[in-house]
C-alpha cells in the first residue's frame, strides 16, 4: 500500500490522464482502409468468413456504489458495474472502447449509441462485426441463429463462437492486466 494524500494521487491521476488523451488518436482510432483489408484477411484465415474486421462484447467492471443513481450501476448479476464496450481484432487490438455507461445499460443500447455504431451504420466502416445475441442483427453486424435447425445453421453457429471468442479472450486479458 502506497501512503500518499488523496490531492497527490489526484494530480497524478490528472497528470497521467493528461498524457494518455494527448496520444490517445496514435493507437486508439477506427482501422483505416489499409487496416481493414489487413483485418478481414485474417478473420478470413481464422474462420473461413469474409470480410469480418472485428468482434464486440460487453464486459462489467466492478465498482464502488456511486452516491448518486446507486441503482443504475447494479448490474444483472446484482453488483455494482460500468458496462465497457470492446471491440477488437482477430490479433486482440481494441479499435473501439466505450467505458462510461452504468451496469444496468444493455449492450445494444451501448453500440446504438456509439461512434462505432454510427461509422458503421454510414458505410465509413466497411465490413462485418460479430456479435452475441445481446445485438441486434444488422447488415454489418453479424449474431448467431437463435434456435438452428440445419447442420449449416449449427455450422455457422459453431464457427461464430469461435470467431467471437478473440473478443472474450482480449476481455479477459484485459480484466488481467488490471485485477
Amino acid at each position: 500500500m502506497i501512503r500518499i494524500h488523496k490531492s497527490t494521487a489526484c494530480q497524478a491521476i490528472h497528470r497521467v490522464s493528461l498524457a494518455l488523451s494527448h496520444r490517445l488518436a496514435r493507437y486508439a482510432h477506427l482501422p483505416t482502409e489499409a487496416e481493414v483489408a489487413v483485418m478481414k484477411q485474417q478473420f478470413h484465415q481464422a474462420s473461413g468468413i469474409p470480410g469480418i474486421v472485428g468482434c464486440i462484447d460487453g464486459t462489467h467492471v466492478r465498482i464502488q456504489a456511486p452516491s448518486e443513481h446507486e441503482y443504475l450501476y447494479v448490474n444483472r448479476k446484482g453488483y455494482h458495474s460500468i458496462n465497457v464496450q470492446v471491440a477488437c481484432d482477430a490479433r486482440y487490438y481494441i479499435f473501439n472502447l466505450v467505458a462510461r455507461w452504468p451496469g444496468s445499460t444493455h449492450d445494444a443500447r451501448i453500440l446504438r449509441e456509439s461512434a462505432l455504431y454510427q461509422e458503421f451504420e454510414a458505410g465509413r466502416v466497411t465490413g462485418l462485426l460479430l456479435g452475441d445475441s445481446g445485438y441486434p442483427l444488422k447488415c454489418w453486424l453479424m449474431t448467431p441463429m437463435v434456435a438452428p435447425r440445419t447442420q449449416q445453421e449449427r455450422r455457422y453457429n459453431t464457427i461464430h463462437a469461435a470467431t467471437r471468442s478473440v473478443v472474450e479472450r482480449c476481455i479477459g486479458v484485459l480484466k488481467r492486466r488490471f485485477h
